[in-house]
């Protein structure tokens, strides 16, 4: 069989001609390769279609896999299955409006959503956001890495074949929806953070239960890695799998853990300090040998750092007002607006026209998101809505590693590298 004869041996029914663009990309793929044998009798080379709708593909991405047995020749990525308009909505919603779709985008951490979205538009129209709001963005936001680090690594387990994982983490997550219900009056897409500063102030209960779980959480920790660390079925299945080099991770433009485990310490935090990370202490784990194994050390690590973040924002989180009192910027409170004219008025005003960023106006800015630099470039023309906004991701940024890493790996290995992976389709495929 030759690679050519691919085409010859699929016959596509739907999107034909896209269907057929993806196989002859396969084909193209590696052009250095001479073509294979001319008989294959035991007939161990085949093409396989993994997804869209598969279980172990976290959503909905499809992989076109070339197979000579059990071992991966070639592979080719397929996005495209969930494509909502994200970017395209933003120009028809005020930017206050827009932010219920930033939480269904990475819907596993939807508050470092809220406020990467927040801190661009704070950017753009030069916003002074107030110093107890920083801190409890940073607490929100290291939660929500946590909790989308821990959604990671039930599923990565369970796809190297433990299921009790799965359930001791969602274990620890409801905790964590608990703290964002009592925080923000919403279990799963919280829309917590206002332009300006946050929605509601932190109640004292919720302070509570934010260091029941801090005192709490590292111990669980502790024991996870002493079930895994020295697991050798787990080592197995992790160590020397999916290998990305250094050189290739910047090549490819990998993001957040899958860069750093591949020993480039890129953390936005550090290097372009936000909120008021400059004003804590914490590291930035890396791992030098790039594999599946080294990705799941640095995002348990990493959980333990957030710990560190969330304990000296409590020590540090000063008093005061939780949004800017400038009424052209953000929303007057429910008490303005219950029991003053100008504060009702302000408020529709809010609604329906929003804050105003200068015309001609852009700017670009990211934080530092559980997959990722997740970064927002936004041009104003002057009125109340983004004339363009596009969206940087870390999970769009990190699948077109597999291409990379797949090839010359078993197919039995596939699921566990895309969990290493970590992508959420909903942030790659806006």
């Amino acid at each position: 069989m030759k690679n050519q004869n691919i085409l010859d041996k699929v016959k596509p029914k739907f999107f034909k001609e896209h269907q057929e663009s993806i196989y002859q990309a396969l084909e193209d793929k590696h052009t250095t390769i001479e073509s294979i044998e001319d008989e294959d009798p035991l007939n161990t080379k085949m093409v396989l279609n993994m997804g869209p709708q598969h279980p172990a593909t976290h959503g909905v991405l499809r992989l076109i896999l070339q197979l000579n047995g059990e071992v991966i020749e070639k592979t080719k990525v397929d996005i495209g299955y969930l494509h909502r308009g994200v970017e395209k909505i933003a120009e028809n919603k005020t930017y206050q409006e827009f932010m219920p779709y930033t939480d269904r985008m990475d819907y596993l951490s939807p508050y470092s959503n809220n406020v990467a979205l927040c801190t661009a538009v704070e950017k753009i129209a030069n916003v002074e956001v107030p110093e107890r709001a920083h801190y409890i963005r940073m607490i929100g936001c290291e939660l929500a890495r946590i909790s989308s680090h821990l959604l990671w690594l039930g599923t990565m387990v369970m796809d190297a074949g433990a299921i009790s994982f799965f359930i001791w983490t969602f274990r620890e997550r409801e905790k964590l929806y608990d703290i964002f219900d009592n925080l923000g009056g919403h279990r799963f897409t919280i829309s917590h953070s206002r332009i300006g500063g946050v929605a509601n102030d932190m109640t004292d209960d919720c302070i509570a239960m934010i260091k029941e779980f801090v005192n709490t959480f590292p111990q669980e920790l502790k024991d996870w890695h002493g079930l895994l660390d020295r697991n050798r079925i787990f080592i197995d299945r992790n160590e020397n799998v999916g290998v990305l080099h250094t050189e290739d991770a910047l090549e490819y433009g990998a993001a957040g853990p899958s860069l750093r485990a591949s020993g480039y310490a890129y953390d936005i935090r550090k290097i372009e300090p936000y909120a008021r990370y400059d004003e804590v202490e914490f590291e930035v784990p890396t791992r030098l040998e790039g594999d599946n194994l080294a990705r799941y050390y640095v995002r348990m690590e990493e959980m333990h750092e957030s710990i560190r973040i969330i304990r000296q924002c409590l020590d540090k989180l000063p008093k005061g007002p939780v949004r800017t009192d400038n009424a052209k910027q953000a929303y007057p409170s429910k008490d303005e607006v219950y029991y003053s004219m100008e504060g009702m008025i302000h408020d529709f005003m809010m609604t329906d026209t929003g804050i105003c960023p200068p015309e001609g106006a852009e700017c670009y800015h990211a934080v530092e998101g559980p997959k990722g630099e997740l970064g927002y470039y936004i041009k104003s023309d002057g009125t109340g809505h983004p004339w363009r906004m596009k969206i940087k991701t870390g999970s769009f940024a990190n699948l077109q590693i597999l291409e990379n890493v797949l090839d010359g790996e078993m197919v039995a290995d596939t699921v566990v590298i895309i969990g290493g992976l970590d992508p959420v389709m909903g942030e790659a495929d806006k």
